[in-house]
């Protein structure tokens, strides 16, 4: 057990005098002389060898009949404060004992304090007891011996508590170390869980089936940068009639809503411009839910190198300059950093489905391609899929006698084996001739 200072024990004072007013009353409890009134101070020895005595001016005469009494309550009451004291300590024992199971080391430290403070009172008393009562009085030998033999009995309750205590001790000492090898064993199986689950979520990605979802989170990652981007090109009063036809300037809408698949078209093909389907470690992208935290973390990846080298081809400084006032981004960027704004944390998530796409066909084919379709190609089910809210247009591709037409590719498809993921087209009725591009 660690020795513990304790705090000076205030109340050693009053139980020295206490202490000496027992010996006074135990030593002069055959003259007979106590005071009638509970706050009549015990009678010094110079008061009690005369006739009488005062007390608060009152003339007090020896009542030796009564005196026998007194004496006993005067001593039952010292010798009360002894045993209330050993009480304290069998209490803070108990107390010590509960903290062990379950261990509470804050529980432990201010119980084994608590102790130490009431083995302190209990030293105190004892040396008073023999400094002040055994040298100054002499005491009835049958009441000398009760009391010296009750000592002894709590010297011994004493001895057998700080055994106890120091045994408790060296049986806690190998449970703090084991439950300190226990912690760090759970952190290694946490680590180990964690890897699993990792392992686990890119073996799913890791087939047909897993790149095909992957297509659709990129599409879609695709779609929602477009949202917000079209949204600040309003508010930055953008004509997007005109902006929509500077990237398809020969594109036919059938609503005036599709618009937006010429933005999504631009993005991708940006997106997309120079990419090479080769097998990259994504699991560490993976590992976080906000790609942002991914680039801060490790800033000199090569997702990191990506991301920051497709926002520049993707967001022009124009628009940038137009969006927010001012070339931040930009310059953040350029720094080799990324800001964690809204925009460019849904420009971070979609750079990391491009990321994941491109990776995970590299890992199932080192000859994956991926393939575009160029505007007036004929609508094939085999190659194409349409990008239009309605399916109205996959209805009418069935019909042989009607013929639609690619107006613009919104996403290239794939083709990893034997299988072909689709690409993804705004299509309209025309009369131009088909042309596929692998």
């Amino acid at each position: 057990m660690e020795v513990v200072t304790t705090k000076p024990f205030k109340s050693s004072s009053n139980i020295s005098e206490i202490v000496s007013k027992f010996a006074k009353v135990c030593k002069f409890r055959s003259i007979g002389v106590f005071p009638t009134e509970t706050n009549c101070p015990l009678v010094e020895e110079s008061s009690i060898v005369t006739d009488e005595a005062e007390c608060d001016g009152v003339k007090v005469h020896p009542q030796p009949n009564e005196s026998k009494s007194k004496s006993n309550v005067c001593g039952d009451a010292e010798i009360g404060i002894l045993f209330n004291t050993v009480s304290a300590l069998k209490s803070a024992y108990v107390k010590l004992q509960e903290a062990h199971i379950p261990y509470n080391s804050k529980m432990i430290e201010a119980a084994d304090e608590l102790i130490m403070v009431e083995l302190e009172a209990l030293f105190k008393i004892k040396r008073a007891y023999k400094e002040k009562q055994f040298k100054k009085t002499k005491l009835d030998s049958s009441r000398f011996a009760l009391l010296q033999a009750k000592i002894e009995v709590q010297e011994r309750l004493l001895e057998e508590l700080k055994s106890k205590v120091k045994a408790k001790n060296s049986e806690v000492l190998p449970l703090v170390e084991e439950l300190k090898e226990l912690n760090v064993g759970n952190a290694k199986l946490a680590e180990k869980i964690k890897q699993k689950s990792m392992e686990r979520k890119r073996a799913t990605f890791l087939n047909i089936r897993g790149f095909q979802k992957a297509f659709e989170a990129t599409s879609k990652s695709i779609h929602d940068f477009g949202k917000p981007l079209i949204s600040l090109m309003k508010a930055s009063g953008w004509d997007l009639d005109l902006a929509a036809k500077s990237i398809e300037g020969e594109a036919v809408f059938s609503k005036r809503s599709h618009k937006k698949y010429a933005f999504e078209a631009y993005i991708a093909r940006r997106m997309f411009s120079g990419m090479s389907l080769k097998k990259c470690d994504v699991d560490y992208v993976m590992r976080f839910d906000d790609p942002i935290d991914a680039l801060v973390d490790d800033p000199d990846s090569d997702f990191a190198k990506f991301c920051g080298q497709k926002y520049l081809l993707v967001v022009h400084p124009m628009m940038e300059a137009s969006f927010f006032g001012n070339l931040d981004h930009r310059t953040f960027v350029l720094s080799g950093k990324h800001p964690r704004t809204p925009f460019y944390q849904i420009f971070a998530r979609m750079a990391k489905w491009v990321w994941v796409l491109q990776s995970i066909a590299g890992s199932l084919d080192p000859k994956a391609k991926a393939f575009t379709v160029n505007r007036g190609s004929k609508l094939s089910v085999v190659y194409m899929e349409s990008v239009e809210e309605d399916k109205e247009s996959e209805v009418v591709s069935m019909e042989p006698h009607l013929n639609q037409r690619v107006e613009f590719m919104v996403m290239p498809g794939f083709k990893i084996g034997e299988t072909l993921v689709k690409s993804r087209v705004y299509v309209s009725k025309t009369t131009e001739s088909s042309n596929v591009k692998c």
